[in-house]
This record gives structure tokens, C-alpha cells and sequence, in this order.
């Protein structure tokens, strides 16, 4: 929006065209969303305390975590509106990809705000029932994903780009469709299994955005495109700004979400975040190395597949708890290290990455 009103002006003042430079509009996309989280948090955490709207902790977890029951809960409507709010401000409106994704933070954020507010409001435990929000989930998705496929203006618009191979690159055609949609579901449902400790899912959300933001620019950029061998699309490059949105959001809800929380996304925002990841994977053409960079969402939900598996089949668990964060705090590891543990782990995987820009 603003960079309308910033050409407008420059024909008083040629300053203001700065403005029109991707990367100064990064900066501000970043800050603007960062000071909205901060300013607004505070007053956000106090209400949700005020309207009773808190976490519920489950009696068969770790017992640390029964100090924590009545916790400010939904708190990732903070994150969405900053987000929003930012590219809104930041973003060219006039691209297609920048609506797209926005689509996927508002659709997702209302299917986890129906489930919070049925278990934290209504009180029903089960909150949303799990196909019901399967379906949603994936009745957006699909729409998003025939929209993508119908627009497509160019070959690699529907490629597969395969990590470390310069020269493999296939055509996916229909499976276009398929690809986008388990992006979508499944990293949805990846990071909403990933937030069960203060901070373990916004800082790999955050450093995966990040690592998007770079991802965008290069594939955006004809000339970085052609030194990486990558595929250009000129579309992508305002994707940077969601990215940045996404960071900057992310690091002013992990001041209030930091151990010990003073406020947890809830669904609406874990649902959101995971989705918008998956979107931005799509778009970028980097399903496989999204797979790399959010391994700590991977292995998360490899743990619950594992365990109800195994328990499905042999009646035994393989974890203490699943997902396997709860493990490690049943084997006695302090709730602190699990996390700074897991940020390490996702800060390794988001640098190999990024490398796969390079080694090809």
C-alpha cells in the first residue's frame, strides 16, 4: 500500500524513492511488524487474561507443565495481525503470490481459531473435530493449489526442483496439485504438533521465514537465478516481504512467548504459520529443502506417526510421550534444554538449506 503512496511522492521529492527498493522495504516490513507485536502485546496478554481465555494442560504430561494451566492461550493472533498488517503496508498489492499466501494466513488462522475457541471458550476438550479440520484444511488447499496450477504462466511455475542436482528439475504437471496440497496440510499440522513448549515452535518458524526471505529474493532475481541455476519467477520477490513480515512478527511474540511463556499462539497461530511456510515452499519451488530446514517439524511429527504406530500394532511405545519433545522432558532433561537444544538442531538444518543454493 505504501509503496503506491511513496511513487506518488516521488514526484515532490525523488527521496521517497527509496521506498521502492525490495530490500529497504524488507527492513520495514521487519520492524513494523516486530513493534506491532511489542506494542500490542501486552495489552493483548492482559485481555486474554481478562476474558479467561486460557491453556488447558493434559494430567498425563509432564508435571512441570501443570503450572502453566491458565495461560493465555490464542496469543497467535497477535502474530497474524502483524503480519498482515505489515505486508498490507509493505507489499505490492498488484502481485498475485503476496494475495496468495495471504489467503493462507487468514484461511488457516480461522480454522485454528474455531478450534481454540472450542476448547478455551466453549470448554469442549476436543475443540474442532480432527476431520473437520483435515477437511478445511484441506478444502483451502486444494482451491490454492488449482488456482496456482490454472495461473501458471510458465513451465517452472510447476517444476520440481530437486536439491544438490543441477540438472534435475521435472515437470510435475497434475502432481502439482498433489505436492502443494501435503505442503500445506502437512506443515500446517507439523508445527501445530512442534508448539508444545515456550518458544520451540516460533524461533524454527522464524529461522525457516528468514531462510524463505533469501530463497524469494534469489528466484525473484534474473541475475542471482542465472548464477544459482535456479528457476527465475518474477513473482516471488515480493514473497520477501511476507517473509520478513513472518520474522519480524515471529520475534516480537517469542519476547512474550520466551520460558516462562506469558502467552501461547494456540492453534490459530501454529496452524497459520505452518501453512504460510508450506505456501511459501510452493512458490519459491523449494518443497524438499522446506522438508531440510523444517526438520525439527519433521521429526516431531515423525515421533507421534511412530507412536501411535507402534502402539496401534504391537501395543507398545517407542517414546515416553510423543511428540518426542515431551520424551526428552520425561527422561529428565529441564524444559529449557529441550528447547535450546531443538533451535540448535534447527539452526544447523536451516544453514544446509540455504547451502543447497550453492552446492548444485
Amino acid at each position: 500500500m505504501l509503496i503506491w503512496l511513496a511513487d506518488w511522492l516521488t514526484q515532490f521529492d525523488a527521496g521517497f524513492n527509496v521506498f521502492s527498493y525490495l530490500t529497504m522495504r524488507a527492513i520495514l516490513s521487519t520492524l513494523t511488524a516486530l513493534l506491532i507485536a511489542i506494542l500490542i502485546g501486552p495489552k493483548m496478554i492482559r485481555w486474554l487474561q481478562q476474558m479467561q481465555i486460557g491453556q488447558t494442560v493434559r494430567d498425563d504430561g509432564p508435571q512441570s507443565h501443570l503450572s502453566k494451566a491458565g495461560t493465555p492461550t490464542m496469543g497467535g493472533l497477535l502474530i497474524l495481525a502483524a503480519i498482515v498488517t505489515s505486508v498490507l503496508l509493505w507489499a505490492d498489492l498488484s502481485n498475485r503470490y503476496v494475495w496468495v499466501t495471504l489467503s493462507i494466513v487468514v484461511g488457516y488462522g480461522i480454522i485454528g481459531f474455531v478450534d481454540d475457541y472450542r476448547k478455551v471458550i466453549r470448554k469442549d476438550s476436543k475443540g474442532l473435530i480432527a476431520r473437520w479440520k483435515y477437511f478445511w484444511q484441506s478444502v483451502i488447499a486444494l482451491v490454492v493449489a488449482f488456482y496456482l496450477y490454472s495461473s501458471s504462466t510458465s513451465a517452472v511455475e510447476t517444476s520440481l526442483l530437486v536439491p544438490f542436482f543441477k540438472e534435475v528439475f521435472p515437470q510435475l504437471g497434475i502432481f502439482f496439485i498433489a505436492i502443494t496440497y501435503f505442503a500445506l496440510v502437512g506443515t500446517s499440522n507439523a508445527v501445530n504438533l512442534t508448539d508444545g513448549l515456550d518458544g520451540l515452535a516460533i524461533v524454527p518458524t522464524i529461522l525457516v521465514a528468514g531462510a524463505f526471505a533469501v530463497f524469494a529474493y534469489v528466484t525473484g532475481n534474473a541475475n542471482f537465478a542465472e548464477y544459482l541455476n535456479i528457476p527465475h519467477i518474477p513473482l516471488t520477490s515480493e514473497l520477501v516481504i511476507v517473509c520478513t513480515a513472518m520474522v519480524g512478527a515471529g520475534l516480537g511474540f517469542l519476547w512474550f512467548n520466551t520460558y516462562p511463556a506469558q502467552v501461547f499462539m494456540g492453534d490459530v497461530g501454529s496452524l497459520a504459520l505452518g501453512g504460510t511456510l508450506g505456501i511459501l515452499a510452493v512458490l519459491v519451488r523449494q518443497e524438499i529443502v522446506l522438508i531440510i530446514m523444517g526438520g525439527v517439524f519433521v521429526m516431531e511429527t515423525v515421533s507421534v506417526i511412530l507412536q501411535v504406530g507402534s502402539y496401534k500394532l504391537r501395543g507398545e511405545r517407542i517414546f515416553r510421550m510423543a511428540p518426542i519433545h515431551h520424551h526428552y522432558e520425561l527422561k529428565g532433561w529441564p524444559e529449557p534444554r529441550v528447547i535450546v537444544r531443538f533451535w540448535i538442531i534447527s539452526i544447523i538444518l536451516v544453514l544446509v538449506g540455504l547451502a543447497t543454493l550453492k552446492l548444485r
